[in-house]
């Protein structure tokens, strides 16, 4: 049965950012098209960021998907590992601040900035 990795950034037990991956199966549809079971979402936002824009270390309020449509998103962690996602790349947003954690920008979170010479759209589809 074909398969669909699903990039993941999550909050490890330490408390600090991590990108791991998934394996969601491609149950439904027919031989020459294998779909996913739906997944429910509470909505969408689209984001346009220009050249230069970059974040602070924070956290994703809530899980969420993220699909780059054009240019290019950088994902920085502590201790310095970063990733570059390019249009028609994606990852799913799941690092939240532990329960209880007072937000501390040594430990938790990610960054995020545009790279290269166009700016970077995305489509968020957030997780109910």
């Amino acid at each position: 049965m074909p398969e669909f990795t699903q990039t993941i950034l999550y909050t490890d037990t330490d408390g600090r950012a991590r990108f791991g991956e998934r394996v969601l199966a491609l149950s439904e549809g027919t031989p020459a098209s294998r779909l996913s079971p739906v997944m429910p979402s509470a909505g969408y936002q689209l984001r346009h960021s220009p050249v230069g824009f970059r974040s602070q270390f924070h956290c994703t309020e809530k899980p969420q998907w993220v699909f780059i449509l054009g240019g290019q998103m950088e994902i920085g962690l502590q201790g310095g590992h970063s990733r570059i996602f390019k249009p028609g790349e994606h990852f799913y947003s799941a690092d939240v601040l532990p329960a209880g954690a007072t937000f501390d920008p040594a430990v938790h979170g990610h960054w995020s900035q545009q790279v290269g010479d166009e700016p970077l759209v995305t489509l968020f589809v957030k997780d109910v």
